[in-house]
């Protein structure tokens, strides 16, 4: 029987290494026409030569490591972790690859394939955001539940979600490698309007700026932008801020007291006005 464990960011390694973990009909060679991508892949993008150098690999050598996969419709396969071990046998015409079948809940899949980039291929900021996000809207994890099962603080999975906010530009340039976490990071905390964070995104390629560089120059927004500090939110205030942004996946802003206020919700996509739909319409049935 399969050992438990707290959290799947301490025990994926155990579903490829431990052979206590699956017993010998679990493991197979599946026709790579018989494999499909994860739709819910964490992963948006794949760099090329790394896929060509592992091709490369695995035409001396195999596929090293196995493929983990769920059974569906009609005789194929899901793959929940390897995809890119998949695109690289793909690319190096083998007609088969090693893979562990295993029957697995739909949450565990998606923390699996979460987990599998964090851990192995050093997942940018931004899909990282974005996968752990999904968790927490399909199945109602709070920060401390989606950290605990991902193997991470709570300060952590803060620090990733506050990047949602960033404009979808700078995103982009998150995701091809352009800017760095830390980058990214600096302008989520930058307390100015979208234009301001898309300038100094668009500067710190352009000089190609440290992220100390860019700290620096967050900071120094802040201070021209906010010459005063703002009173403090009521803890209360702020929670409700929170569950409206987790609910809704959108950027809100809740203003005024207790008695009397505003909340201002900011969509960047039509995607995220869809989800405020549904979301709306659900409160309806």
């Amino acid at each position: 029987m399969a050992r438990k464990t707290h959290g799947l960011g301490r025990g994926l390694d155990s579903l490829f290494s431990d052979t206590e973990e699956w017993d010998a009909s679990s493991l197979r060679d599946i026709a790579i026409g018989d494999l499909d991508p994860n739709p819910d892949q964490p992963r948006q993008t794949f760099n090329d030569e790394s896929i060509s150098q592992l091709a490369e690999s695995m035409k001396d050598q195999g596929v090293l490591q196995p493929l983990l996969v769920v059974p569906t419709e009609g005789g194929r396969y899901r793959i929940i972790a390897g995809e890119r071990r998949y695109r690289a046998a793909r690319k190096a015409e083998l007609d088969t690859v090693p893979c562990i079948v295993r029957d697995i809940d739909v949450i565990q899949q998606m923390e699996i394939a979460l987990i599998e980039n964090l851990q192995r291929e050093d997942l940018n900021a931004i899909d990282s955001a974005r996968g752990i996000d999904a968790l927490m809207k399909q199945y109602g994890y709070t920060q401390e539940k989606v950290g605990e099962r991902l193997g991470m603080s709570r300060s952590a999975v803060a620090n990733s979600q506050r990047l949602l906010s960033l404009p979808e530009e700078i995103c982009a340039l998150v995701r091809s490698g352009k800017l760095s976490a830390g980058h990214a990071r600096a302008l989520a905390g930058l307390n100015s309007n979208r234009e301001e964070q898309i300038r100094l995104a668009r500067k710190a390629v352009a000089e190609e700026l440290s992220v100390r560089q860019m700290e620096q120059l967050a900071s120094e927004a802040n201070k021209v932008r906010k010459p005063r500090k703002k009173p403090e939110m009521p803890a209360e205030l702020g929670e409700l801020q929170e569950k409206i942004r987790s609910k809704t996946g959108l950027r809100s802003v809740l203003t005024g007291n207790i008695n009397r206020g505003r909340i201002v919700l900011s969509y960047a996509s039509r995607e995220e006005l869809e989800r405020l739909n549904e979301v709306l319409d659900l409160i309806n049935e």
